[in-house]
This record gives C-alpha cells, structure tokens and sequence, in this order.
C-alpha cells in the first residue's frame, strides 16, 4: 500500500477533506467538478435555490446516466450473442455440420 494523500473537495459550497489513494484523485476532482457545474446549470434553469434538492437532482442525473450505461450495455450484449448464433449457424449449415 502507498502513501495516502489528503485533500479538499469543494461542493454546494461545503468542503470535503478527504484521505485517499493518490491514484483517485483525478477522477475525484473531476467527479467534484463535474458536479459543480451540474449543480449550477440547475440552479440557473429551475430557480432552485435549496442546495439539498440541487444535489438530489445532481445525483439522480448521475445514477440515471450509469442505470442506463448498463440497460444499453445489455441490449448491446444481446444483439452481439444474437448475431453469434447466426453466424455459427450460417457457418455450421456451410459445412454441414449438425
């Protein structure tokens, strides 16, 4: 194991001091960011002042993204198994073999 490293993530005004891997730290500033400006988009264009539902719909939007990464990954594997099936069947059926 390494050494830790400690740092301060600011976010909905509120900073996070945080002790982690120094490998996390890019994808933890950019995730803070990310989220930043998320925040800020929904306060501009719903007039949403309490800092509680901003992050609520921040993280909604977040887990949504990541729900439908998988649901798509899914069909994605499907239709890539489907079409397996066919081209074994098309070569099986080219070499006659049952």
């Amino acid at each position: 194991m390494g050494e830790k490293l400690k740092i301060k993530l600011s976010i909905a005004d509120r900073v996070y001091p945080l002790t982690i891997d120094p490998s996390q730290e890019e994808g933890l500033r950019k995730a803070a960011k990310n989220i930043e400006q998320l925040a800020k988009k929904f306060e501009q264009n719903y007039a949403v002042r309490d800092k509680q539902d901003v992050l609520a719909m921040c993280a909604l939007q977040f887990a949504s993204k990541i729900e439908q990464k998988g649901i798509d990954n899914t069909e994605d594997t499907k239709e890539v198994a489907e079409r397996l099936r066919a081209l074994d069947q098309l070569v099986n059926s080219k070499l006659s073999i049952k």
